[in-house]
C-alpha cells in the first residue's frame, strides 16, 4: 500500500536532527507506506540515513557554497541540488528548521509546504514561504515540536512517547573489548562546557568502576583537551577520530555515555543507550535527553553547573534502570 510522499527539512544541527527523527516513528505507524525523504547538510547525511525507514536523504552543502564566489562550482552544485529536490512532488513538506534559510530550501521543493506559525517559530521571517501555518506552543522540547507538526500536517494525533529506529554499523575492530563508557567533553560553545576539573575526576571515577573511558575529539584544541582528561586514570582513551557512524556504534554499545549538551550525546540518548547530559547555559527541559526514555537523565541547566557527585549518582541510576530492562 503506498502513502504519501513527505518532504522534512532539517539540514542541521546534528542534536535537533536527532530530535526530529523521532517523527518517522509516528509517520509509520499513522500512514503505513508513507515515503519519507529529507533534507540535511552534506556533513548529516549520514545521521539521517542510520533510519533505514528514510528513503533519501537530499545533501544540502550550504555551509560550504557561502565561502565560494559567485559563478563558481558553488553555483553549479546549487542548481544540481535544485533538481534533485524537484524530482518528486510532494503531499507535504514539513519545515522544521525554523530560520530562513530552511524555508528558501522549502520553498524550492514542490509541494505544499507546511511550518510553524509566528508565535511559534523563532525567526517569524520564515513563516512566508510557507502555504500553511501550525500553531505549535514554542515553549516545550523540541521533540514535541517536531512531532506536533507532521502530525498537525500530515492529519494524526500524536500519541505515545517518542522512538527512534537507527541501526549504526557494527563497532570496529579498535573499539574496547570490555565495557567503556563515553565523555562527550567537547561542545561548539564554551558556556556549555564542564570543568576540566569535574571531567577529571569523573574520568578516575570511572575508571575505577571498571570501564574504559573513551574520550572523543573532532578537532585540535577537543584533542588537546581529551589528552588532559585521560591524564586522570590509565583506563582512560584518546581514540583517533572517527566519522559520524562510527562514533554512533561506540554510543550504541556503551555502557553509558555522558556528555555535555551538544549532538553526540543526544544521539546516544536516541539509541536507548544509558545516558547523561550536562547542562551549564541551557534549558534542559526544551533540549534534555530525559525526553527519550527513563534510560536518560539531565542534570544542572541554565545557570546552574551539575556537581561531579550529582553526574556519578544520575550515572548509577540511568544504569540501574538499564539492568532491570
Amino acid at each position: 500500500m503506498s502513502g504519501p510522499a513527505v518532504l522534512v527539512v532539517r539540514p542541521s544541527s546534528l542534536g535537533d536532527i536527532v530530535h526530529a527523527l523521532s517523527l518517522v516513528s509516528d509517520v509509520e505507524a499513522q500512514l503505513p507506506g508513507a515515503a519519507i525523504d529529507w533534507v540535511a547538510e552534506e556533513a548529516f547525511v549520514p545521521l539521517v540515513a542510520l533510519d533505514p525507514r528514510i528513503r533519501r536523504v537530499v545533501p544540502l552543502a550550504l555551509r560550504r557554497w557561502r565561502r565560494w564566489p559567485p559563478g563558481s562550482q558553488a553555483l553549479r552544485e546549487l542548481r544540481s541540488f535544485t533538481a534533485d529536490l524537484r524530482a518528486q512532488r510532494y503531499d507535504a513538506i514539513l519545515n522544521l528548521q525554523e530560520q530562513f534559510k530552511g524555508a528558501l530550501v522549502a520553498r524550492l521543493a514542490r509541494g505544499r509546504r507546511h511550518g510553524l506559525d509566528w508565535r511559534s517559530i523563532r525567526e517569524p521571517i520564515a513563516t512566508l514561504v510557507d502555504d500553511v501555518h501550525h500553531a505549535i506552543p514554542r515553549d516545550q522540547h523540541f521533540i514535541d515540536k517536531a512531532r506536533a507538526l507532521a502530525g498537525a500536517a500530515l492529519g494524526y494525533p500524536v500519541r505515545g512517547a517518542p522512538r527512534w529506529k537507527l541501526t549504526p554499523p557494527a563497532p570496529g575492530p579498535l573499539a574496547p573489548t570490555g565495557p567503556y563508557a563515553l565523555a562527550l567533553h567537547a561542545t561548539s560553545r564554551a558556556d556549555k562546557l564542564w570543568p576540566e576539573e569535574a571531567w577529571r575526576g569523573l574520568v578516575a571515577q570511572l575508571a575505577q568502576a571498571g570501564f574504559t573511558v573513551l574520550l572523543p575529539w573532532g578537532d585540535d584544541a577537543e584533542r588537546a583537551r581529551s589528552e588532559r582528561l585521560a591524564r586522570a586514570a590509565s583506563a582512560a582513551v584518546v581514540p583517533p577520530r572517527r566519522s559520524l557512524p562510527e562514533m554512533a556504534a561506540l554510543a550504541r554499545h556503551a555502557g553509558v555515555v555522558v556528555g555535555v549538551d551538544t549532538g553526540l550525546t543526544h544521539l546516544a540518548a536516541a539509541l536507548g543507550t544509558p545516558t547523561v547530559a550536562i547542562f551549564t547555559a541551557t534549558d534542559a527541559t526544551l533540549a534534555g535527553v530525559a525526553r527519550t526514555g527513563t534510560h536518560a537523565e539531565d542534570q544542572g541547566g541554565r545557570g546552574r553547573v551539575p556537581t561531579q557527585d550529582e553526574v556519578l549518582a544520575a550515572i548509577g541510576r540511568v544504569r540501574h534502570r538499564a539492568l532491570r530492562c
